[in-house]
């Protein structure tokens, strides 16, 4: 449809038609998807590393905590360089979309693990070389968008989780489940860095279906 559009509306100004019989028809609009969660479960699961961890490991392990405990973008994770991190505070300073820097807060669990990445697997990684960047590569650079994601579909795999994971599944159930524990919509549309607050609000449609799938089941006319 919108091909055939745009190609009548280019005849018509070509001269090449007297009419456009596109130019009254509306193109339907495609449901808005919702965002897929993890549960909380799934969640333990994919954050558990093994038992022993190289410092590779323990980076991505680190990497994957840090990432559902702040929801940050995989683009802001990536890049996130060594002074933005308090750990003191445990606050992490990101500049997002548009230049704008925002404070996220990170719990007590991803604390620890920074705090071992940075004294361990951090330093026998970069094998004396010096970066800028908190998460490292063996070669001292950042990591890639792409490595990020071949890192989380492979916690996955050895955390038996089957369904199709990318970065943005752990964004999405970080905010789902704040939400879901009593979070204002206001104070994770400032966490998760969104201009406007209706971009934040199709979370709350997640959690209606969630409310809407338990009334259903414990409810007797549910």
């Amino acid at each position: 449809m919108s091909a055939l559009k745009s190609f009548f509306s280019f005849l018509y100004t070509q001269g090449q038609t007297r009419t456009n019989p596109f130019s009254a028809v509306t193109i339907p609009k495609s449901g808005r998807t919702l965002p897929h969660a993890l549960s909380v479960d799934q969640v333990d699961r994919l954050l558990t590393p093994p038992a022993v961890c190289s410092p590779l490991l323990q980076r991505n392990y680190t990497m994957l905590r840090l990432l559902y405990s702040t929801g940050l973008r995989v683009s802001e994770l990536v890049n996130l360089p060594l002074a933005a991190c308090n750990l003191s505070s445990c606050f992490v300073r990101v500049i997002g979309k548009g230049e704008k820097e925002r404070l996220v807060p990170f719990g007590i669990p991803a604390k620890e693990a920074l705090e071992s990445f940075l004294q361990s697997g951090r330093p026998l990684i970069l094998k004396g070389k010096r970066s800028n960047t908190l998460f490292v590569t063996s070669r001292g650079k950042a990591m890639t968008r792409l490595r990020f994601w071949q890192i989380i579909k492979e916690a996955a795999r050895a955390a038996g989780i089957r369904e199709k994971l990318s970065p943005h599944t752990l964004r999405h159930s970080f905010a789902t489940h704040l939400l879901t524990h009593g979070a204002d919509l206001r104070s994770v549309q400032l966490m998760l860095g969104h201009s406007d607050i209706a971009t934040t609000q199709i979370y709350t449609h997640v959690d209606e279906e969630r409310l809407k799938s338990i009334h259903k089941k414990f409810h007797p006319r549910g």
